[in-house]
């Protein structure tokens, strides 16, 4: 279970909230935690050192340090100032739609760009969640700009995972941003809203546009070092796009052009994007077991990592452990991204059929069956005739009888789709009795 994704297996319950909260009043009027409360460790460590802090879990909300022109000057001086386009392009650009509120905090957790969606930020400056407020952890207590600086590490804070009481109502998804060259801790890229934004899809938005904000910072670098041969501006801010759905390979969309990678390499970087969206890396040995069906050495990996390596660049792919060294947009992560806003009718145009359906690799095709599964069960739980004919429609679909028979219930009579439906669900029926049909 990945301990920095508030829920993993799924949206939020009442059972949970009452549990987190149970543990909560448990922790800050000293007694010991109910049995059962199952709070993520991450999140009980933040309200211990909350609580060691002298955070009032009822008090007033955080201090407002820096207002008008000298917040102005701050901003006008810090270096993520550089790549809020950047963060406004991938992230603020959606947020009305998506229902979000984008924040961008210095290493000490003051917040310096507050932006999004207007009627949330009007909601959200009751608690002092505006440009020049301090949410460090140590002063707002457990909350995921403050606890991803605390933990210099991208981290997700449901609800009333949050120490201080007024804050429960939000959700939020952070990564800290460092200085590409000196490794310094420069700030946070933070989404809140509802519930939603504590799916794991967003905390990956998060992570990747963090990470396309030092990508940004590495290019300003060069610059400044050396201005000869810079590349366009169009080129530097090229973000590679990796294609997967319904194609035996994939196509890899780079700055320098397009590209069909072999079967092994298209495998390589579905597993490295995959683990990109846990922040993680993987070595040669994990890799070995990912790829192939059988046993490989990981001497068989490293080669075949060493030839995709020289194909796109070592600027994509890194080692020690392999990872992408910077972001690389997948029509897979699109999917769930729109999924994960309700955008259903947006994520089935997208969804052009199975991952790499030819495939053999076990991480490949267990995050095929993640995929697939995450869209079926959108589809089913939508209720939409219109998007379960759409879905119907995909090979996965076929053999599946909770889809026609959701067809059958939800279709009217008369409709040509239903028919079919009616036959479909017949023909599994009789399979499952071992009859057949003549």
């Amino acid at each position: 279970m990945n301990p920095w994704l508030a829920l993993p297996d799924g949206g939020p319950s009442p059972v949970l909230t009452r549990r987190l909260r149970a543990a909560h009043e448990a922790l800050v009027t000293r007694v010991d935690a109910p049995s059962g409360s199952r709070v993520r460790s991450v999140v009980w460590d933040s309200w211990r050192r909350s609580l060691g802090s002298g955070v009032d879990p009822d008090g007033a909300p955080p201090p407002v340090d820096l207002l008008d022109d000298d917040l102005a000057a701050y901003r006008a001086a810090h270096p993520l100032a550089a790549v809020m386009p950047v963060i406004r392009g991938l992230l603020v650009a959606d947020a009305e739609v998506d229902q979000m509120i984008v924040a961008v905090t210095d290493a000490a957790g003051r917040m310096l760009w507050v932006e999004g969606d207007a009627r949330l930020r009007d909601r959200a400056a009751g608690m002092h969640f505006v440009e020049g407020a301090s949410w460090g952890e140590d002063v707002a207590g457990t909350n995921a700009p403050g606890t991803a600086l605390a933990l210099d590490h991208a981290v997700q804070i449901y609800g009333s995972e949050h120490y201080r009481r007024p804050v429960q109502p939000w959700s939020c998804s952070a990564a800290p941003v460092h200085d590409p060259l000196t490794g310094a801790l420069l700030g946070a890229i933070d989404v809140t809203g509802g519930d939603h934004v504590a799916s794991p899809y967003v905390l990956t938005l998060v992570r990747a546009t963090a990470a396309a904000a030092e990508s940004e910072l590495r290019w300003l670098h060069r610059d400044q070092g050396s201005r000869r041969g810079r590349p366009p501006v169009a080129e530097r801010r090229a973000v590679p796009v990796l294609e997967v759905l319904g194609r035996d390979r994939a196509r890899l969309t780079t700055a320098a052009g397009a590209q069909e990678l072999s079967l092994r390499h298209s495998e390589l970087l579905v597993l490295l994007a995959e683990a990109a969206a846990t922040g993680e890396g993987r070595t040669a040995e994990q890799l070995a077991v990912e790829c192939h069906a059988g046993d490989a050495a990981a001497v068989t990996v490293r080669a075949e990592l060493s030839r995709l390596r020289r194909l796109v660049g070592d600027e994509l792919v890194g080692s020690r452990p392999y990872r992408l060294l910077g972001p690389v947009q997948t029509d897979a992560e699109e999917v769930r991204r729109l999924v994960a806003r309700g955008a259903l009718s947006s994520a089935l145009d997208r969804y052009r059929g199975a991952l790499l359906p030819g495939s053999t690799a076990p991480g490949v095709r267990a995050a095929r069956a993640r995929l697939a599964g995450l869209v079926r069960s959108a589809v089913l739980v939508s209720g939409r005739p219109d998007l379960l004919v759409r879905y119907s429609e995909l090979p996965e679909a076929a053999d599946d009888l909770a889809v026609w028979q959701a067809c059958l219930a939800l279709l009217p009579a008369g409709a040509s789709r239903r028919t079919v439906a009616a036959a479909q669900a017949q023909r599994l029926r009789c399979a499952r009795r071992g009859v057949s049909r003549r």
